[in-house]
C-alpha cells in the first residue's frame, strides 16, 4: 500500500482535493470529512484505472510539512 500527498484547499461552497503525485486525481466535497472520503476513493479508482491500461504506478514524492511564519 502506498500513502499520497493530498492537498485540501478550501473553495467558495465546499472542499476540494487533489493528489500532487497523481495528476488529474481531484476530489470535492462539501465538508473536510466528505472530500477526505471521496478523494481516498478517487486514489483508488486511479490507481486501478492505469493498472488496466498497463501504465507504471509512481512512487510517492511529494512531501508535505508545515511552516511557521
Amino acid at each position: 500500500m502506498m500513502r499520497y500527498a493530498v492537498v485540501i484547499e478550501k473553495a467558495s461552497g465546499n472542499y476540494s482535493a487533489y493528489v500532487p503525485d497523481l495528476p488529474g486525481c481531484v476530489a470535492t466535497g462539501a465538508t473536510v470529512g466528505e472530500v477526505e472520503q471521496q478523494i481516498q476513493e478517487a486514489i483508488v479508482f486511479h490507481l486501478e484505472g492505469m493498472q488496466q491500461e498497463g501504465l507504471p504506478i509512481p512512487e510517492p514524492t511529494t512531501l508535505c510539512e508545515y511552516v511557521e511564519a
